[in-house]
């Protein structure tokens, strides 16, 4: 009986000791309070496991997170969560909350006589000693319960805490600072991630269930309904812990019973769900990060964004170039033509929106299809075969040299080049040749012959140059693409595209582009970590900050004038009719582009203010079923274009451009048609227009031939000609027809092309051979 007694006796001799000391130190002089932080203080010090990214006037735009070991969301207001959950939360933990003064002494003695007999002191902590233990990590519960001197300092903390701050901080804090389920911590957390919505539109089961995870975090899903349902039971009966807020509720009822336990099942098997902020930019919100942080690469970009450590303090927002209002005009349109191209084998696109005068990005869809969530694929970023987009740069190389004008005219007829691979005969998209155009008209139509031909004019290695002024980094050397670079054969991103676009709308100025507004750097990184030439600020009409690393840009005149041919509708009426979808309501330059096999379109243009790039594809590569830039990539810069002008007044052509610009050039552009020798056969300028005459058997192809596949049009879509006096044609022994003219689908490997006279008799053969070219 003693040392029963002796064993009964002992918490109360220990509860008695930490009453007094609580007490006595909760009546010490002001200066014992300076371990207590502010209310102020622990706000400012929240440090949620997103970070935010916003637009240009401060309106998110995406969150992403940097800290993987917890999930902790923006600090939420007393005011913006439900009267419910406060309710729910005060029966749950601390029913006589508003009426102590941080300790609840009878809780406190019941559990000192709880511990007297089987070591439990659970339930005796208030909701201000429990906030005092998540603000004072040596005050946490350790693993086998507190001893009496901690729960006396915990105690100690709780009265002070209640001195110094209102009870409504007190909730409030507690709500934003405790564990709830897993990694879920404060109550914006579990409302968004378990509920899928704010605090402030929890019901009262809601409300129910996540109060009883406050008691039972990892309980199991029956054990969190049947306290929740509990906890509905209790809320009608009249307690000391009526709040300023609280109102009568009915009694919990089966059925309310059965439907917490189906919502409990539900919402604790919802997990990684994004938060309810607006996520319409993840793209750039990765590359913004990454920019933000010393320790990521940035000449290594793309790649995976490595998630900083738990952060100690709170991150600034980061604040960028983007506009809420243009992001979403070009997200929606992306999803629009994507919905359209369904059944096509189109999976991805990208848009690209930048402000001509500064750089700014405006908007940024690194991808809206299937990979637009990916967080290692954005299209923006990577590198794709550029097609006909390059076709204005080799313009551009010929009217500063002064080998062209726009009304120079160029031969469209069949050529033949020669290539590690064979003859190469570059062929039109619509397989038709139309004889002697204009410069302007070549251009404007996207002929492939005639800026072959004036590539040969150019020079390879002046054309590669021209195109690494334009930052475009070319990751070959000139002479590995030869003149199919001409045609695009390079790849480029859309980013490096869409600013070597800006720059022949500035007038060939070239200045890097922007996406951070306030912190982080002022321009944006390479678009890839490929080996270019060093960066050149001397050169035909460079600008810019002298001394800075930036490429050279581009002659002021020649881009002016490369400028308004892609602007002019009637320049580009041969290869695309008056109406398509690059006519838009007010001046702007537009060119599209299409990639070997149909693996990627593009669309690229700028008005007045705005330059708009665009690409369409497949994430991985695959080609699309007879999806062209016009039919692809052109509805989506057609549509962003628009909305961009909504409101605005018509854009307006550049100060100076027009007919006169083409003056501009002076002497350096010729008056007269020029004459193209093609390699094997020169071309001549015809003096009547005539057609050469006298042809006797083949004349075309020549025997021994070797024919290189375009690489830049699908293998089923080319045709070959053959050519001679008329008669019947056999190919391989088999008939193909009858005339002087027949076109034939080539097919890799080796042939012989015979031609028979009236009398049945063969008149003339050929042999040659047709590879497919690689590597290019």
């Amino acid at each position: 009986m003693k040392g029963l007694a002796e064993r009964s006796l002992r918490p109360w001799i220990g509860f008695a000791a930490a009453v007094a000391a609580a007490a006595t130190l909760a009546l010490s002089p002001a200066g014992a309070l300076a371990a207590v932080p502010d209310f102020a203080e622990v706000r400012a010090a929240h440090a949620p496991s997103d970070r935010v990214f916003t637009d240009r006037y401060g309106e998110p735009l995406q969150t992403l997170r940097t800290d993987t070991t917890r999930r902790l969301l923006a600090w939420v207001s007393l005011e913006a969560m439900s009267p419910a959950l406060l309710d729910a939360l005060v029966l749950s933990e601390d029913r006589r909350f508003w009426s102590h003064a941080g300790v609840d002494w009878p809780a406190l003695a019941a559990g000192a006589w709880r511990s007297a007999w089987d070591q439990r002191t659970r339930g005796s902590s208030t909701l201000t000693m429990q906030l005092a233990a998540l603000l004072d990590e040596d005050l946490a519960r350790p693993a086998g319960g507190r001893s009496l001197a901690g729960k006396a300092e915990q105690a100690f903390t709780a009265l002070q805490l209640e001195r110094r701050w209102t009870k409504s901080q007190i909730l409030e804090a507690y709500l934003n600072r405790v564990s709830w389920r897993g990694e879920l911590v404060g109550i914006g957390a579990v409302s968004e991630t378990l509920f899928g919505k704010h605090p402030h539109g929890l019901d009262r089961l809601e409300s129910a269930i996540a109060a009883a995870l406050v008691r039972g975090p990892n309980a199991s899903v029956q054990r969190v309904a049947d306290r929740a349902c509990t906890l509905l039971a209790q809320s009608s009966a009249p307690t000391p812990a009526t709040t300023p807020t609280s109102r009568s509720t009915p009694t919990s009822s089966p059925d309310e019973c059965a439907e917490l336990r189906t919502l409990a099942e539900r919402a604790l098997a919802r997990r990684g769900q994004p938060v309810l902020q607006a996520q319409i930019a993840p793209h750039a919100a990765r590359l913004a990060l990454a920019a933000d942080s010393p320790s990521v690469n940035l000449q290594a970009w793309p790649g995976a964004v490595h998630h900083a450590p738990s952060q100690s303090k709170a991150q600034p927002p980061l604040h960028s170039t983007l506009d809420a209002r243009v992001q979403r005009l070009a997200r929606d349109a992306v999803a629009t033509q994507l919905a359209e191209l369904a059944g096509r084998s189109v999976g991805d696109a990208a848009v690209l929106v930048v402000d001509n005068a500064s750089g700014e990005v405006l908007a940024w869809v690194g991808s809206g299809g299937r990979a637009a969530t990916a967080p290692g694929v954005d299209a923006v970023l990577a590198r794709r075969q550029a097609g006909s987009t390059l076709k204005p740069f080799v313009y551009l190389a010929a009217f500063t040299q002064g080998r062209l004008s726009a009304d120079s005219r160029l031969d469209d007829a069949p050529t033949q080049i020669p290539t590690a691979a064979g003859l190469w005969r570059p062929q039109n998209y619509d397989h038709q040749h139309r004889g002697w155009v204009t410069a302007r008209t070549a251009l404007g139509s996207s002929l492939n012959v005639p800026a072959v031909r004036t590539a040969q004019l150019v020079g390879i290695q002046a054309l590669h140059r021209q195109l690494q002024d334009l930052g475009l980094e070319l990751d070959q050397t000139a002479g590995h693409y030869g003149l199919s670079l001409a045609l695009g054969s390079a790849d480029v991103s859309l980013l490096a595209l869409t600013n070597a676009y800006r720059t022949l709308a500035n007038g060939g100025r070239f200045t890097p582009l922007r996406l951070h507004r306030v912190d982080g750097p002022p321009a944006l990184p390479p678009a890839s970590g490929a080996t270019a030439e060093p960066a050149r600020r001397t050169g035909r009409g460079a600008a810019g900050a002298p001394g800075g690393p930036w490429p050279a840009g581009a002659d002021r005149a020649a881009s002016l004038l490369v400028a308004d041919i892609l602007a002019d509708p009637v320049a580009r009426a041969a290869g695309f009719g008056l109406h398509s979808p690059l006519v838009t309501r007010g001046w702007a330059a537009v060119k599209t582009g299409t990639s070997k096999d149909m693996r990627d379109n593009w669309c690229i243009g700028f008005t007045e203010r705005h330059t708009v790039g665009v690409w369409v594809g497949n994430a991985d590569g695959q080609p699309m079923h007879r999806v062209s830039g016009v039919s692809g990539a052109a509805p989506i810069w057609q549509a962003v274009v628009a909305g961009l002008a909504a409101g605005a007044p018509p854009s307006r052509p550049p100060p100076g451009l027009g007919p006169a610009q083409d003056l501009a050039l002076g002497s350096r552009s010729p008056a007269t048609p020029i004459t193209v020798a093609s390699v094997g056969r020169p071309i001549r300028w015809p003096s009547d227009g005539a057609a050469p005459a006298g042809r006797v058997g083949i004349t075309e192809p020549a025997d021994g031939s070797v024919i290189a596949l375009d690489p830049d049009i699908p293998q089923t879509a080319q045709r070959l000609w053959f050519e001679g006096e008329s008669g019947v044609w056999l190919l391989n022994g088999r008939a193909l027809g009858r005339g002087t003219r027949l076109a034939w689908t080539p097919v890799p490997g080796r042939h012989r092309l015979a031609l028979l006279g009236a009398d049945g008799r063969e008149r003339d053969a050929v042999r040659f051979e047709v590879r497919a070219l690689r590597g290019r």
